[in-house]
């Protein structure tokens, strides 16, 4: 049974939504979080990520403060390098084209230290991202791209954990209830209509805070906003993703921002389902794409694989590729590179062809002009500067010269087989547009003022990511924002 009345309502239960109920209940507030989906699917969209957090970090001891674990050995081989605030800032003006609202980036950027201190004390465990994030070159360990760190059993051992600590301190849990809508009138929110268990209820709320995800599962929405096409992409995480957040706050007269025609958008196994599977996670990705070749339906590359480090160009990249004949590309690699490739690349459930000889890998690749492709790869072949050395660590540099679309680089030749190409399509993070919030997670109307006792975080809210997104800002900024709405909404709740 739901409560008919509790202090704090949190709509959602992933990694936003959570932090907000913990920052809530820090406040004295009773919390109640109401979970759409089952407790077998529970956690939206973090529950299918790999638990990256991109964070500011001065060097190795503020790492160790957030690992304990970390050992001298492994600190011994590992150059962690640093994170600084103003990197931080420089990467999220530049992937943004600097529309990122700069009150939102200045909070997302100065608390996000603070708040991994915060979470780690709660009981969230965190691990270096050895695997991912870092080559091994000359016996040391090279971390790169700004992004260090992640929840130790990635999205579902950050959602088991928040669980855990959750009902630790009497947060209450329900499973299969989903918000309708909010119960509001001219002083504000007072409420939520919940469908729990096929019956729809009141539950009486002094705050709400809206932490549902993005719409980027409800086909109608994407197609309204993101434009044609949009519906055929792939749907990365959790199918329970279909805007109800925003659609109940823009019901009461909350103001849209953001980038409502983006999201966060890769490149995705051509032949993934419609939606998540959480068995396989986040490993339909393919990721390794900076050292390949991509090539489209007429043959033809269509896109810089090289022009920066992943974490900076993946989310942007699957647009690219929906844009393409077909919604599908193939990533291209030879025995030089294949040792590399990601973990994801060696799944059962993975869309691959493998030949010895460029002439046979080419006759391979499904809906693929296999003349053009050729031309295409020998062609990149005959560009390639061999007189910098490969360095997957930096930007080395090595390139291609003379081709319509160069590659800045990674630029490797692809001529000593065998060789392996993966097909790859369009898949769907999070949306981009959202909610207008101010500096205490506070909904603001459309004539600017806040709504009295609504209060949103996580991937619903709008301002922050514009035509791309560095990897790992989501769980940092649902962290950020939901620490911040839960507390603004406790503080309201109990009157403080």
């Amino acid at each position: 049974m739901l409560p008919s009345s509790i202090d704090v309502v949190v709509v959602g239960a992933g990694n936003a939504a959570f932090c907000a109920a913990h920052a809530a209940a820090e406040q004295g507030a009773s919390v109640l979080v109401l979970e759409r989906a089952s407790e077998d699917e529970s956690g939206g969209n973090s529950r299918f990520t790999a638990g990256a957090f991109r964070c500011v970090y001065d060097g190795v001891d503020d790492l160790r403060t957030l690992m304990p674990d970390l050992s001298d050995a492994e600190v011994a081989v590992a150059d962690f390098g640093t994170y600084t605030q103003d990197k931080f800032f420089d990467d999220m003006g530049r992937v943004t084209e600097y529309r990122t609202d700069p009150d939102m980036c200045e909070l997302l950027v100065t608390r996000s230290k603070e708040t991994m201190r915060w979470l780690q004390k709660k009981g969230i465990r965190f691990i270096p991202i050895w695997g991912r994030q870092a080559y091994k070159i000359d016996g040391r360990f090279v971390f790169w791209g700004g992004l260090t760190v992640e929840a130790w059993g990635g999205g579902p051992g950050l959602v088991e954990a928040h669980t855990t600590i959750a009902k630790k301190n009497g947060i209450q849990v329900a499973y299969n209830s989903r918000a309708m809508s909010l119960i509001a009138d001219d002083d504000g929110v007072k409420g939520v209509r919940v469908k729990h268990e096929g019956k729809t209820v009141e539950v009486m709320a002094k705050s709400v805070v809206l932490a549902a995800g993005g719409f980027q599962a409800n086909h109608e929405m994407m197609t309204r906003y993101m434009g044609p096409n949009w519906e055929l992409a792939k749907i990365r995480g959790t199918r329970f993703n279909t805007g109800d957040g925003h659609k109940m706050a823009l019901d009461i007269g909350a103001m849209a921002t953001g980038n409502w025609s983006g999201c966060h958008a890769v490149g995705w196994d051509r032949n993934a389902p419609e939606f998540g599977d959480l068995a396989v996670g986040d490993n339909f990705q393919k990721h390794s794409y900076p050292w390949s070749i991509m090539i489209n339906a007429n043959g033809e590359r269509f896109v810089d694989e090289g022009a920066d480090f992943r974490n900076y160009t993946y989310a942007k990249y699957g647009r690219v590729i929906l844009n393409q004949p077909g919604q599908f590309a193939w990533q291209v690699f030879d025995k030089k590179i294949i040792p590399m490739l990601r973990d994801e690349y060696r799944i059962k459930q993975v869309t691959k062809v493998r030949a010895d000889t460029l002439e046979e890998l080419v006759q391979k690749l499904d809906d693929v002009d296999p003349v053009k492709a050729l031309e295409t790869i020998k062609a990149y072949n005959a560009a390639v500067t061999k007189d910098v050395k490969f360095d997957p660590n930096v930007k080395d540099g090595r390139k291609t010269v003379g081709l319509a679309i160069n590659k800045s680089n990674w630029a490797n030749t692809i001529d000593e087989g065998p060789f392996e190409a993966y097909a790859v399509t369009c898949g769907v993070t999070f949306t981009f547009g959202g909610l207008k919030i101010d500096t205490d997670g506070q909904v603001i109307d459309q004539d600017g003022k806040v709504i009295p006792g609504l209060h949103a975080a996580g991937e619903l809210v709008g301002g922050l990511f514009y035509f791309n997104y560095p990897g790992g800002t989501g769980l940092m900024a649902g962290s950020v924002f939901g620490r911040l709405a839960g507390t603004t909404a406790g503080l309201h709740a109990t009157g403080k």
